[in-house]
């Protein structure tokens, strides 16, 4: 039975989603809970892997809203926010329809996991593999100023990790705001801290999010000081006659370090 979920004022929920084996048969997954576009967007997928990944992390998404909007997770219907920097129907995605007490939320996943965000302001999450180090040196120049310098001072194997904790604190955060990455990441300051740091977002709190160690993972919400609650989706948790049936008190994180923290 699906649990019904409480969102408290000033509160963040996350998700993390362990996917099921890839070698499970993919008709296990619940996939008539899609809507069309859902479909045609996953049977867009060359591979195999990217089709099953897509269409897991959002039977998740919709069964984790459903569950908050006591709404069967099939009934769900979205839509996108208006741009706030143009104005276009390219911003963040939304609830459309009728629905009391709709919740802002965010999904993100990649090679394997998956990361929602569902809260009572804007958030935006993201959930990333840990990048080769090749990888790092061409994308490094993408980042704040500050933030590369803060990258030319680690070691070697350090690099990778903190390149992945920075490169998900501002998608995170962008994806909060509304807006794509873009020339954006160079703008924004989001990383350690510290001294002479230039300052951080007003009024927004970015975190780290404690994930596997293949993976880095954030979460950017409008609000300061959140209390935030991370809770995890079994395999399960997306197939055919299954549903959430997690440990749906979670986990706190009040007092995890959250590197990136905004400025009220």
């Amino acid at each position: 039975m699906t649990p019904e979920l409480h969102l408290s004022t000033g509160q963040l929920d996350l998700w993390l989603l362990t996917l099921p084996d890839s070698g499970g048969s993919p008709g296990r997954l619940a996939i008539r809970e899609l809507d069309d576009a859902e479909r045609r967007r996953a049977d867009s997928f060359r591979r195999r892997a990217d089709r099953r990944l897509y269409t897991a992390t959002h039977i998740a998404l919709r069964r984790v809203l459903g569950a908050y909007l006591r709404v069967p997770p099939e009934e769900l219907a979205f839509s996108r926010a208006r741009c706030p920097r143009c104005g276009g129907p390219h911003g963040r995605p939304v609830l459309a329809g009728e629905h009391p007490d709709v919740p802002y939320f965010s999904l993100s996943h990649s090679r394997g996991a998956a990361l929602i965000g569902v809260a009572d302001s804007p958030v935006g999450v993201d959930i990333e593999q840990l990048p080769r180090a090749d990888r790092v040196e061409v994308c490094a120049s993408a980042l704040h100023p500050y933030e590369r310098s803060e990258l030319d001072r680690r070691s070697p194997e350090q690099r990778q990790a903190l390149f992945a904790r920075l490169w998900t604190r501002k998608e995170a955060y962008l994806k909060g705001i509304g807006i794509g990455v873009g020339g954006w990441m160079s703008r924004t300051y989001l990383g350690d801290g510290g001294p002479g740091a230039p300052p951080q977002p007003v009024g927004w709190t970015v975190l780290d999010v404690p994930c596997d160690p293949g993976h880095a993972a954030a979460a950017a919400i409008r609000s300061v000081r959140p209390r935030t609650v991370v809770r995890h989706l079994p395999p399960e948790a997306v197939l055919v006659d299954e549903g959430l049936r997690s440990d749906t008190r979670g986990r706190s994180q009040e007092n995890t370090v959250q590197a990136g923290r905004g400025r009220g």
